[in-house]
């Protein structure tokens, strides 16, 4: 795990706009236990490119992703479990929440992902799940976001839809 820790902390001095006034030994504190640093390491295995983050508007400190593109290896998942289950065939292996729920971090929400869009542009040949609310999902539908053209979109889709570059950006709570 000393390996993660020091990616993590090289990744903070190097982009340190990300989080302007925070402290590397602040953040050290807060992540330096075994389930922060088993749901960091699954974030880097998948390609999340893990930062630490200052979120001003919603006073939030947050470790999420920064890589350029959706992470690879959180691809071609639906929304949830129960539109994995009620595909009647081509059912994908896992969900955006499922993976996410099972490695201990959080989907973005639209502030989140917003607000990091201003800090450095992504998904701009991808998209993302965001986090989804319930008066949409019980509708059948759920919520993604990409950036196209200079703009930040947001779309909906069927929770049960899948593509090949469509996944979902993680975060875990460091207040």
């Amino acid at each position: 795990m000393n390996d993660i820790l020091e990616t993590i902390k090289s990744r903070f001095y190097k982009h340190l706009y990300r989080h302007e006034g925070i402290k590397w030994d602040d953040v050290l504190t807060k992540i330096n236990n075994p389930k922060t640093l088993a749901s960091i390491k699954y974030m880097e295995e998948t390609g999340g490119e893990v930062d630490v983050a200052f979120i001003t508007p919603l006073n939030l400190l947050i470790l999420c992703d920064f890589s350029r593109e959706t992470p690879k290896g959180r691809r071609s998942l639906c929304y949830d479990e129960m539109a994995r289950l009620s595909r009647k065939k081509n059912a994908p292996i896992s969900s955006a929440i499922e993976e996410a729920n099972k490695n201990g971090i959080l989907l973005m929400d639209l502030d989140i992902y917003n607000f990091l869009q201003n800090i450095e542009e992504f998904d701009l040949s991808t998209s993302s799940w965001i986090k989804t609310p319930e008066s949409i999902r019980s509708k059948g539908g759920a919520l993604f976001c990409e950036k196209r053209y200079g703009h930040i979109f947001y779309f909906h889709n069927s929770a049960d839809s899948y593509y090949s570059v469509r996944g979902f950006r993680g975060y875990i709570l460091l207040n």
